[in-house]
């Protein structure tokens, strides 16, 4: 069995904190993703209840930040090339399949409905803390804010906290 390289993580970390500090001295803000499926979510509401979307505040808001479409924030552009240059480094590295990981002691669909739960329940977190890893934590933490700083904490603290009960979905 060939062993798969990966990129080394110490350049990889150093590469994303390069990219994270051209980010806030080009856009004024740092790297997110939440934001990018906000904009999606709110333009399918604009879209199937405009009336809904202009006499809601918090739609109003976002539609006045944004212009007249917020498919049109940057973060949306920012998502879409990320998903696009996960699928050519895939490609190119011959690492692109499609194959759902699983241990054998859990069946497909308990798989499934896990990620799909634990997707869910990371965006509503995402929601309430106002930002996702990448836009709360990481870049809070490129910016030395403490709140950036207490979410990663919480952010590893929780995911430890919770490894041990989940554990036995993926071993």
């Amino acid at each position: 069995m060939k062993e798969t390289k990966y990129m080394n993580p110490y350049l990889a970390g150093f590469l994303l904190g390069l990219l994270l500090l051209i980010t806030i001295f080009i856009t004024g803000r740092g790297l997110g993703a939440s934001g990018a499926i906000k904009s999606g979510v709110i333009a399918i509401v604009n879209s199937v209840a405009p009336a809904h979307t202009g006499n809601t505040h918090y739609y109003t808001e976002y539609f006045g930040e944004h212009s007249d479409n917020p498919l049109k924030s940057w973060l949306v552009f920012e998502v879409i090339g990320v998903v696009i240059g996960a699928f050519v480094s895939g490609l190119i590295s011959n690492r692109l399949n499609f194959t759902l990981e699983r241990t054998p002691k859990t069946t497909v669909r308990i798989r499934v409905l896990t990620a799909l739960l634990g997707g869910a329940l990371f965006g509503f977190g995402a929601q309430l803390g106002r930002g996702c890893t990448s836009g709360a934590a990481l870049s809070g933490m490129g910016v030395l804010s403490a709140g950036g700083i207490i979410t990663m904490l919480a952010i590893f603290g929780g995911a430890y906290a919770f490894a041990y009960y989940f554990r036995k979905l993926w071993i």
